[in-house]
């Protein structure tokens, strides 16, 4: 899926453009144009019949996000909500210059959710995708910088990009360009590092960070952004210190009293404790556990991102029917893995934790190694159990 983004190959982007500098790729050297992720009709179907809520879309002008009151209704009889996304509203809003945002397409429109998912795959980062969609000679938003990397995605329509260095190198996610308003007017305000018009099947890259505005040209502009969730080195210290504190945390010495009368406002008062507390935690970060730092961050990474799309019907229907021959396809990204627990494991990944016995981790070994096995090979009863699980599809 990345060389369908960019146009130099997967092992130069990595090295000398993931998380360091911009790259554009026009359409001319890329494989295929985006118009079969996303069009104009597709936005109409999406906010007109869809039955959307909010945050499922926003929409900003001249730089701020309008209140959801604004562009929202009650859906009707039967629906029980009062935050619909409102065609009629939409109209008259997008004709006065405002830009819709739809929110989180990976998981609402099904070319979007199969590229993120691949995208994310490979890239081994979470990804989720955002449509900004922009009436002629308008700007949906001034100046920022986004706290994620991004690939920007032309679909319809031109839009004119400006590209600033970054006022903050690598930003983690809780260093928002709003905290630093002065420092990105200013460097937004010095000649661009880059400025392009943007046509239908090019793609910009821009690592987190960097400064960025776009404006419609002419028509109505429809772009697509894929923001990549990079994990981080800082993600790393995090769970290492949490690690480290466990580690202390067992420890008499450090769980021990400070001296009677203390003043904690006088420094010499804390000197000889500091040193004891900081000596156990450089040791204990020194022996950190590195199979149990990547169980707890393999864990939290799992629900970052879903499973492919399974249909409940489908599967019920399938576990009703199960012959020996037929054969099950294990669902698409579903980060699985077996977990030893005592004389069995447990199948883990994103859709559910299957406890197995002894018996049966030969047969689901050689499902993870294969992609898919007969009912036969299997067994009846664990097959179906894997199908009611959401762990296999009818291949």
């Amino acid at each position: 899926m990345l060389p369908r983004l960019v146009a130099v190959d997967p092992e130069t982007f990595a090295r000398e453009h993931w998380g360091r500098s911009a790259l554009l790729s026009p359409a001319g050297d890329l494989p295929q144009d985006f118009s079969d992720l996303l069009s104009s009709d597709a936005v109409d179907e999406l906010v007109s019949e869809r039955g959307l809520r909010t945050p499922f879309l926003r929409v900003a002008k001249n730089g701020s996000t309008l209140a959801d009151k604004t562009f929202t209704a009650p859906g009707g009889v039967g629906a029980g909500i009062a935050d619909q996304v409102s065609d009629d509203k939409l109209v008259s809003l997008f004709a006065d210059g405002s830009t819709m945002v739809l929110q989180a397409l990976h998981r609402v429109w099904p070319p979007i959710i199969a590229l993120c998912q691949q995208l994310a795959a490979e890239l081994g980062h979470p990804v989720q995708a955002n449509a900004y969609v922009t009436p002629p000679q308008n700007q949906g938003f001034s100046n920022h910088y986004d706290v994620h990397d991004v690939f920007v995605l032309q679909i319809e329509g031109e839009k004119r990009w400006q590209i600033h260095a970054p006022v903050l190198e690598s930003p983690l996610r809780d260093q928002p360009w709003s905290d630093r308003k002065a420092a990105v007017a200013a460097r937004a305000a010095e000649e661009p590092l880059l400025e392009a018009v943007l046509k239908p099947g090019d793609c910009l890259y821009l690592p987190r960070g960097y400064l960025h505005a776009a404006t419609a040209l002419g028509g109505v502009s429809t772009h697509l952004t894929i923001g990549v969730h990079s994990w981080t080195r800082y993600a790393l210290a995090e769970q290492l210190l949490q690690q480290a504190l466990r580690t202390v945390a067992a420890d008499p010495v450090v769980r021990g009293s400070l001296a009677l009368g203390v003043d904690l406002g006088r420094p010499e008062d804390l000197a000889g404790d500091v040193d004891v507390v900081r000596d156990a935690l450089v040791a204990a970060l020194g022996a950190a556990d590195r199979g149990r730092l990547s169980e707890v961050l393999d864990a939290g990474a799992r629900g970052t991102q879903r499973a492919a799309p399974v249909g409940p019907l489908r599967q019920l229907r399938t576990a009703q029917e199960l012959e020996p021959g037929t054969v099950l396809a294990l669902r698409g990204h579903l980060a699985a893995r077996l977990v030893p627990r005592g004389a069995g494991a447990v199948l883990r990944s994103r859709a559910a934790d299957l406890p197995l016995v002894e018996a049966e981790l030969a047969a689901v070994g050689q499902l993870l190694e294969a992609g898919s096995a007969t009912t036969a090979a299997l067994g009846e009863d664990l097959a179906r159990r894997l199908v009611l699980a959401g762990l296999v599809v009818a291949g």
